[in-house]
């Protein structure tokens, strides 16, 4: 352990860096497909032998600073909610890697640091014995 593995430590998270940069537009959630039943007594959806919910329709839910939400994906939106929804997966997944590296990063530090006190005491001592 030394310089060098300090060195691809620190090109790494410079590489979670830029990708991050690179992700785009955000949104946590998942999508589901609901059907519905309207509010009309003669409608298909309230067919006593054969019912037939209205949909599909796209639903994104999801949970934000506490709070539950639940919307509805228009079909010309449904890529770019898709989109997004992959780009803050991907977000989670390097921010979590970039914190392993720095964790890492710390700890290889340490041991260095560790390496070159003793280093400093051993060669102490032995002058102090000359």
């Amino acid at each position: 352990m030394g310089p060098k593995e300090i060195k691809i430590l620190q090109r790494k998270i410079e590489r979670i860096k830029k990708d991050l940069c690179d992700l785009g537009d955000l949104r946590p959630g998942k999508l589901s497909e609901q059907f519905n039943v309207c509010g009309k007594s003669t409608c298909r959806c309230k067919d006593k032998d054969n019912p037939q919910k209205h949909g599909p329709y796209q639903q994104i839910s999801y949970t934000h600073r506490g709070k539950s939400k639940t919307e509805f994906v228009k079909n010309e939106n449904l890529k770019d909610v898709e989109q997004q929804i992959e780009n803050y997966v991907k977000f989670k997944e390097l921010t979590s890697e970039w914190v392993d590296t720095a964790l890492e990063l710390m700890r290889v530090k340490k041991e260095i640091d560790k390496n070159a006190d003793l280093h400093q005491r051993r060669c102490q001592r032995k002058s102090a014995k000359a």
